[in-house]
């Protein structure tokens, strides 16, 4: 049986639960993140080290940092699927798996962080604007890599869109005025079809707001 520790709103959780709910894998969660404290319980610590969320489990062993269980997941239950098998098409994914987790998720959590997590009277409205420009051009990036193909790595959903694709529903619902292209809306537009997606990232997050601690 896999076993999944962390907060089911947590952003790279998300990334998690719908690959499980993609491939449509059962799965025991553990609701680490949630309380204070959690993520430094040395039963925690032994699963990960680093004590941070996501964290999987199965009969080969422990893993975490969400894309590599993405990638994981993927490869083992899902080859010529959400895996593209073809060397070339998979490195597609790879490659804006790997700018989502170097430029796209920072961006985002720094103006999610500061513009929703933040209460009102403390927010930094020099940074939420830095933040929000940043955010605009990833998405026109996005947009781009999106113009002659409905999905980042080509005619079909893979790995590759699922890092890239988890902030969309929380992007253009916390409440601000956020650049949104025409290939980046088709694409949501898309997902959103997708049962998937709406049951695991289409989510409320009403509870984070001005929240900084669980």
């Amino acid at each position: 049986m896999l076993e999944l520790w962390g907060r089911k709103n947590a952003y790279n959780v998300l990334k998690v639960t719908w690959v499980l709910a993609e491939i449509g894998l059962d799965y025991a969660h553990h609701d680490v993140g949630s309380h204070p404290g959690d993520l430094e319980a040395e039963s925690f610590k032994a699963l990960n080290p680093h004590a941070r969320i996501p964290v999987l489990r199965d009969d080969n062993g422990v893993i975490w940092e969400s894309n590599t269980i993405v990638r994981y997941l993927c490869a083992l239950h899902d080859p010529a699927g959400l895996w593209p098998e073809e060397p070339f098409e998979r490195s597609q994914a790879e490659r804006w798996m790997d700018w989502e987790l170097a430029r796209l998720q920072i961006d985002f959590i720094e103006l999610f962080w500061q513009f929703y997590r933040t209460p009102e009277a403390e927010r930094d409205a020099a940074f939420i604007d830095s933040a929000l420009r940043r955010c605009a051009q990833d998405v026109r990036q996005l947009d781009a890599g999106l113009a002659t193909q409905p999905y980042l790595a080509g005619d079909r959903l893979t790995m590759g869109d699922i890092p890239c694709a988890v902030f969309l529903h929380r992007y253009i619902n916390m409440g601000l005025d956020v650049d949104w292209p025409i290939h980046v809306d088709r694409w949501y537009r898309r997902l959103a079809r997708r049962d998937a997606y709406r049951k695991t990232v289409m989510q409320p997050f009403d509870e984070l707001r001005g929240r900084l601690r669980f």
